[in-house]
């Protein structure tokens, strides 16, 4: 029985679970929206305004808190400066998901996973 466990374990063993929200969770702070299915998305959602939440709190432990989830050194310097100036009026919902219908391959259902304050760059095609 499942009694009071939480999260979806997508198909995938932990490590693999773990490694891949890692990987996500680097590029949607890296490109501020990726397009993924809408279960992972929900779980991504989680993690993302947890680190946007360590982010807001700025000190030295927040941010190697962060550099234990992101991969990326850059991607954790971007967090802590140009996105943490974004947010610091916001009280959570820092990401949104918009359902884009089902995937031609398997029929999953596809979302968009982006930062509330997106801004397509001019002259760039959507992804």
């Amino acid at each position: 029985m499942r009694h009071k466990r939480t999260g979806r374990r997508l198909g995938r063993t932990t490590s693999h679970r773990k490694a891949m929200v890692r990987n996500m969770v680097t590029a949607l702070l890296e490109h501020e929206r990726i397009v993924t299915t809408v279960p992972k998305a929900k779980e991504l959602r989680k993690v993302a305004d947890g680190m946007i939440t360590l982010a807001k709190r700025g000190d030295l432990h927040a941010r190697r808190q962060a550099l234990a989830v992101i991969q990326d050194k850059k991607v954790v310097a971007k967090l802590f400066t140009d996105l943490r100036g974004q947010y610091m009026e916001r009280n959570g919902g820092y990401t949104r998901i918009i359902q884009t219908g089902n995937r031609i391959g398997d029929a999953a259902p596809m979302a968009i996973l982006e930062l509330t304050n997106y801004q397509e760059a001019a002259g760039q095609k959507d992804a």
